[in-house]
């Protein structure tokens, strides 16, 4: 293909420049997923040697290019070595993406059995939660308002964050797929009249959310122990294991394609 034009020596075409968006692009997301952590500091030294490397091969230095090269490659090793939790939770923020979804079918079960763990052991505890797991409605209005965490889900992640101690545990957390998006989520209040006198608070919210969306909320009840879900603007109580299985695997499971 002819260039469209030439940089010095270097002739330049569509697919050139075609190249360059979308590696500027996956730099840029990177930096934006990392930016505010040590990770991002990394990253941005990684590009900065990255560009040093290229104006020394523009400029036939090849010192500068054999040094830049031998550092690169420590650097992206270092990179991968300390930051194995960031990257693992970068991997599965990106099996979250609609395309990728469509493309290779994510599971939900390790966050189902997180959910239904957490949930029998609050409940035994006495600790009220509020648990969202998302289904195809956005909900990123709530998780901006929260506490943004992106962090992997389980089963002691989410007694911890709902311990009446904690700072976290007034909300509702948002998870979506393998992971907790956020915590301290505000919901809708319900403005049902169908409610009984006994739910509080939290079931008005988590019946509101399922009358604007079509996510799924675990309630934990403070002050009875039990468990109830709610979806599509209606509520299952008091729940056991089974039960509360039943319901995730129906509607978690079956909406993810499995």
């Amino acid at each position: 293909m002819n260039p469209l034009f030439h940089i010095g020596f270097l002739p330049i075409s569509i697919f050139d420049l075609l190249d360059i968006m979308i590696v500027s692009w996956i730099f840029y997301t990177l930096y934006r997923y990392f930016q505010g952590t040590r990770a991002g500091q990394m990253l941005v030294g990684l590009v900065l040697l990255v560009i040093i490397t290229l104006v020394a091969r523009l400029l036939n230095m090849n010192a500068l290019s054999w040094l830049m090269r031998t550092v690169q490659t420590v650097w992206v090793v270092a990179f991968v070595i300390l930051f194995q939790p960031e990257l693992r939770r970068l991997l599965v923020y990106v099996g979250q993406i609609p395309v990728v979804r469509g493309f290779f079918k994510v599971s939900g079960t390790r966050s189902i059995d997180a959910v239904i763990d957490a949930g029998l052991e609050l409940a035994r505890r006495g600790w009220g939660a509020l648990l969202v797991l998302q289904r195809d409605s956005s909900l990123r209005a709530y998780k901006e308002q929260g506490t943004i965490l992106r962090a992997e889900v389980s089963r002691e992640l989410l007694i911890s964050i709902f311990n009446p101690t904690s700072p976290l545990h007034d909300g509702a957390v948002i998870i979506q797929n393998e992971v907790l998006e956020a915590a301290q989520c505000i919901l809708p209040l319900s403005e049902s009249g169908t409610l009984d006198p006994d739910m509080g608070t939290r079931h008005r919210a988590a019946l509101g959310l399922t009358e604007e969306s079509d996510a799924l909320v675990v309630v934990v009840s403070e002050e009875t122990g039990q468990i109830s879900v709610a979806i599509e603007g209606h509520f299952h109580r008091r729940l056991d294991e089974a039960d509360l299985r039943g319901h995730l695997n129906r509607y978690i499971l079956v909406s993810s394609g499995e």
